[in-house]
């Protein structure tokens, strides 16, 4: 019995109904706690010490790389689960994670460049973190290329299932290249285990940042899920009554 959602969460009605009900909070959460830790970070917490007003792109260089490796531990997740208990919905949620994971990675690399140029003078440096979290980038484009590439879906399942589960081990490397190795990154500034070093003005609104960036990706994701289940069930009845009732709720 304790494994029945488990079971039934490979239902792709089952999900795309709960998932219906679970949308509009994540929405709610995510709106809330942006602006909030925006608002915060950007205007209220007061300037470092050392960079003055250039650390402020913390706010969105720190959520974005958390969620980069985040998202790739859920794709590799999703590919042990695709691959052991063949559920559909895990294939759908690697596919559909991957984009995000995708753009997050960017952000970091591109907020991470502008915060380089007025700290180390120099918009790149082949730093151990800078080239590992590079190497995450192209992987989710690996994983996103190989699930465009296989017409055969369940070829394409597999073959991104072993690649993200493969790729899982650039995460520690990204993770404790600053302890590993001589880099011009500055360790970890946010830490959920330890105190941080900051004062608590400036790592609220951090955390806050953090929250609602996981928020927004778990609000991204279910529409997207949401909208490939209905493209691959689109045969079966419930998909079929399931877009007759949007489109007549869309001419009302």
């Amino acid at each position: 019995m304790k494994w029945t959602w488990f079971h039934r969460l490979g239902s792709p009605k089952w999900f795309y109904e709960l998932s219906g009900r679970w949308l509009p909070w994540f929405a709610v959460a995510t709106v809330l706690l942006i602006a909030t830790g925006l608002v915060w970070g950007l205007a209220i917490a007061p300037p470092d010490y050392q960079q003055g007003n250039s650390f402020r792109i913390i706010y969105i260089h720190v959520p974005a790389s958390f969620l980069a490796q985040s998202i790739y531990i859920s794709l590799a997740i999703a590919g042990v689960v695709s691959l052991v208990w063949k559920m559909k919905i895990a294939d759908v949620a690697l596919q559909q994670s991957a984009p995000i994971g995708a753009w997050m990675a960017f952000i970091s690399l591109l907020t991470g460049a502008i915060w380089g140029k007025p700290t180390w003078g120099a918009y790149w440096v082949w730093d151990a973190r800078l080239t590992a979290m590079l190497i995450l980038l192209f992987l989710y484009f690996g994983v996103i290329a190989l699930g465009q590439a296989i017409s055969n879906r369940e070829s394409a399942a597999k073959a991104c299932a072993v690649l993200s589960i493969v790729g899982v081990v650039n995460i520690p490397i990204i993770k404790y290249s600053v302890d590993w190795w001589n880099t011009l990154h500055q360790p970890a500034t946010f830490s959920v285990i330890e105190k941080p070093a900051m004062p608590a003005e400036m790592w609220i609104p951090l955390l806050i940042m953090v929250v609602g960036f996981y928020c927004f990706f778990t609000m991204v994701l279910l529409m997207r899920m949401r909208l490939e289940i209905l493209r691959r069930e689109a045969k079966t009845s419930w998909v079929k009554a399931e877009v007759a009732r949007l489109i007549g709720k869309k001419h009302e």
